[in-house]
C-alpha cells in the first residue's frame, strides 16, 4: 500500500507525455504544445522525473493549508451573526449586511456555504425557465415607466397590511417612486403620481395592468366617458397609459415586487419601522441604495421626462371629476348625496346647467360652473345600497366596518339647512326660553 501514489487526472496525463519525451518518442516542442507549457518547463519536468520519478510530477501544494484560508475564529463569529440577526435572509442579502454593517471580507459563496452548513439556507433546485418573447429596453429614461401595486404584510404584523405602489423605469431599471397606501385606489395612485411628477417630471407613458383604476373593464359599457378617472387625469398631463395584456409583459415591475418583499421588508425590520408614514419617510433612502446597486445605464443619455407646465395644476387635475346637470331646484346627486346650489342670481339662469363635481383624496367636494366654484349645501343623504367593491379594496372596506374610527362622522345639518328652517318656523309660533334646534 505504501507504493501507491495518488495523482490527479491532469498529473497522470502529464506523466504519460513526459515518459514519451524521456523515451524520445516525441520531441520537447511537441510535448510543450500538448501540455500548453513552455519548452523550458518541459525540460524542468523531464529532469525532475529522471531524478525523482513520478513523485516529481505531483503538486507540492497537496496536503498543505491554503495561503488564502480564512481565520478559524471568523466562521463561528459570522455564523452566530447569521443565526441571531439574519436567520431568514438570503445569502446575497446576508453577505451585503455582513460587509456593510460588520465589515467582514467574505464572498457570497462562502456565506452561502456557511448558511447551508448551519441549516439557515436550503439549496433550491433551479426552475425550468419559461421562454417569453424578448422585448428590448426603451432607450431613454422616462420613456416608459412600469407601475403596479403589491399588497403584502410589509410590516410583518407591526402594522396592518397595506399596498406598496411601485414605479420603475423600463430603460434603466431604476426605482422612481415607492408609496405605501391602504389599497390600490384611484386616489392612492393620484397621490403617488403627484410625488413622482414633482420629483422627476412627467414621463411619456405609464405601463400598467388591467386594474379598473386604469381601464374600463365592463363589456359594452355605454355610460360615462369610456375612460377611468386616472386615465383622464394622465391625458390632461399628456401622459399615455398603456395596459399590458399579461403579467409577463410587464415583468420588470413584477420581478422587482418580489425583490422588495424580501429586501425592503428586512430593511424596515432592522430599523423598527412600524407604520406607513414611517415607511414612506424611509423609502427615498432605500430607493437611492437600490438604484446604486441594480440600475443600468440607458442606451441614450437624454432624459425623456418633461417638466410640469404652469397649466398643470395637480391639485385640480388629480381629482375625481364627474359631470352633473342641475335640476330645476338647482340640486344634483353625487354618490347618494343631494347637493343644493346656493346662488344670488335668478334660479332660472342655472336650471339644466352642466356642472363639474370635483372630489380630492381628502373627500372635499367642489362644484364648478364654467371653471368657477359654486357655493352649496348638503340637502339630503340617500340610503346606502349594496355597492360593487373591487377585490383589491375588499379588505379596506371591511376595515372601515370593523374599525369605527376609520368610518366617516355622522352628518350634522348646518344651521341654514331647510330642515332646520322648517323647525324654526314651526317652533316660532310657541314662545320658548331655550334656543330652537
Amino acid at each position: 500500500m505504501s507504493d501507491l501514489l495518488p495523482m490527479s487526472r491532469q498529473e497522470l496525463g502529464r506523466l504519460e507525455i513526459i515518459q514519451q519525451v524521456v523515451k524520445k518518442q516525441i520531441k520537447q516542442r511537441q510535448a510543450a504544445e500538448r501540455l500548453h507549457l513552455s519548452v523550458r518547463q518541459i525540460k524542468r519536468l523531464k529532469c525532475a522525473y529522471q531524478r525523482e520519478g513520478a513523485q516529481a510530477l505531483v503538486s507540492k501544494k497537496r496536503g498543505r493549508a491554503s495561503n488564502h484560508q480564512l481565520d478559524a475564529a471568523l466562521k463561528p463569529f459570522a455564523t452566530e451573526l447569521l443565526r441571531t440577526r439574519y436567520a431568514d435572509f438570503g445569502p446575497t442579502l446576508a453577505h451585503e449586511k455582513l460587509t456593510e454593517d460588520h465589515h467582514l471580507a467574505l464572498s457570497v459563496e462562502v456565506v452561502r456555504r456557511w448558511m447551508i452548513q448551519a441549516g439557515l439556507w436550503h439549496p433550491k433546485r433551479a426552475k425550468t425557465p419559461v421562454l417569453h418573447q424578448l422585448r428590448e429596453r426603451r432607450a431613454r429614461c422616462g420613456e416608459l415607466v412600469q407601475i403596479d401595486g403589491s399588497p403584502y404584510d410589509w410590516f410583518e404584523g407591526r402594522a396592518a397590511g397595506c399596498t406598496l405602489l411601485v414605479y420603475i423605469d423600463d430603460a434603466t431599471g431604476r426605482l422612481m417612486e415607492l408609496w405605501f397606501a391602504e389599497a390600490e385606489t384611484t386616489f392612492s395612485y393620484f397621490e403617488a403620481t403627484e410625488h413622482y411628477a414633482l420629483r422627476h417630471g412627467k414621463p411619456l407613458a405609464l405601463y400598467s395592468d388591467k386594474l379598473s383604476v386604469f381601464r374600463v373593464n365592463l363589456p359594452n359599457d355605454l355610460s360615462g366617458t369610456g375612460t377611468t378617472q386616472f386615465t383622464r387625469a394622465m391625458k390632461q398631463l399628456d401622459i399615455e397609459v398603456i395596459c399590458a395584456n399579461t403579467p409577463q409583459a410587464k415583468g420588470r415591475v413584477e420581478r422587482v415586487n418580489q425583490v422588495l418583499q424580501d429586501r425592503l421588508v428586512k430593511e424596515m425590520r432592522l430599523r423598527s419601522i412600524s407604520s406607513m408614514a414611517e415607511g414612506n419617510a424611509y423609502v427615498p433612502e432605500f430607493i437611492a441604495k437600490f438604484n446604486r446597486r441594480f440600475a443600468v445605464v440607458p442606451r441614450e443619455s437624454e432624459d425623456a421626462h418633461r417638466p410640469l407646465l404652469p397649466q398643470d395644476d395637480l391639485a385640480r387635475i388629480l381629482t375625481v371629476q364627474e359631470l352633473r346637470v342641475l335640476s330645476k331646484n338647482l340640486t344634483l346627486n353625487y354618490h347618494k348625496v343631494i347637493y343644493q346650489i346656493q346662488t344670488a342670481r335668478p334660479t332660472y339662469a342655472l336650471r339644466n346647467a352642466q356642472v363639474v363635481v370635483r372630489e380630492n383624496r381628502r373627500g372635499e367636494i367642489t362644484i364648478e360652473y364654467k371653471g368657477k366654484p359654486l357655493p352649496y349645501t348638503v340637502y339630503r343623504r340617500q340610503a346606502r345600497q349594496g355597492e360593487v367593491t373591487p377585490s383589491k379594496q375588499l379588505n379596506l372596506a371591511l376595515d372601515v366596518l370593523t374599525q369605527p374610527s376609520k368610518s366617516r362622522k355622522a352628518y350634522v345639518p348646518p344651521l341654514d339647512h331647510p330642515w332646520r328652517r322648517f323647525r324654526l318656523a314651526h317652533n316660532s309660533k310657541q314662545p320658548t326660553s331655550h334656543p330652537p334646534g
